[in-house]
């Protein structure tokens, strides 16, 4: 109770699968009485590219423009476009982080890769002196919660489909901080009866219900590649 969630949703239609799991989300964090904000990037017009006007105001150097470094100083002189600002507060607010979105080509949706390198600059997210379990963003839990075009045995023969959570999971959230939980996946949905997406949603649900005394998975390679 009393906890606080952001959900940073990746998908242009409500009526979709990802939206009716992001809307149970809501829902049963609501009833247990965490406060549930919602990053719903596309009805925001997210924009996903990094670029110069993310700095309000005058340039580190305006002679060779390096994103990192100037979003860096930006940060650290309280410069950095609203938009960013408002995203970093909702992230620093939070005690559990759900990022919820279709698989795209084995990643997430540009514009939920572009919320990431945005909103997580240098002297927000990390830092190179404090990076993992020295991340700046520590004490927060995270959970990648998506669907997939493939069905599970589909992925099974490409190999195991925590490889491709390694870049997310560890290579972003662990690397600021973050403890990661187990990820939820939803295989195929469009291609399952109206029976089996029902079980799907119903799981989800449950899952929730008891998702506070989860043990984070172990943040090592062994977790992805074993």
């Amino acid at each position: 109770p009393g906890k606080k969630v952001l959900i940073v949703y990746a998908h242009q239609e409500p009526k979709s699968f990802n939206g009716s799991l992001l809307k149970i989300a809501v829902e049963e964090l609501t009833k247990q009485g965490c406060s549930v904000k919602v990053s719903d990037l596309y009805a925001m017009q997210f924009e996903p590219r990094a670029t110069k006007n993310d700095i309000a105001g005058r340039l580190h150097n305006s002679e060779a423009f390096n994103y990192g470094v100037e979003t860096w100083e930006a940060y650290k002189r309280g410069a950095l476009s609203k938009d960013l600002v408002e995203e970093q507060k909702k992230v620093k607010e939070a005690d559990l982080l759900i990022f919820q979105f279709p698989l795209f080509w084995f990643n997430m949706p540009a514009i939920l890769k572009g919320w990431m390198d945005r909103v997580l600059v240098q002297g927000f997210a990390y830092d190179f002196s404090k990076a993992y379990d020295g991340g700046l963003l520590q004490g927060k839990l995270c959970l990648f919660s998506f669907t997939t075009g493939g069905s599970k045995e589909k992925y099974a023969i490409r190999g195991d489909i925590r490889y491709l959570l390694w870049p997310m999971q560890h290579g972003i959230m662990h690397f600021c901080g973050v403890k990661v939980l187990e990820p939820h996946i939803c295989y195929a949905p469009e291609n399952v009866s109206d029976e089996k997406r029902k079980e799907m949603l119903t799981a989800w649900t449950q899952r929730l219900k008891t998702l506070w005394k989860e043990e984070p998975i172990g943040c090592s390679p062994e977790w992805y590649f074993k």
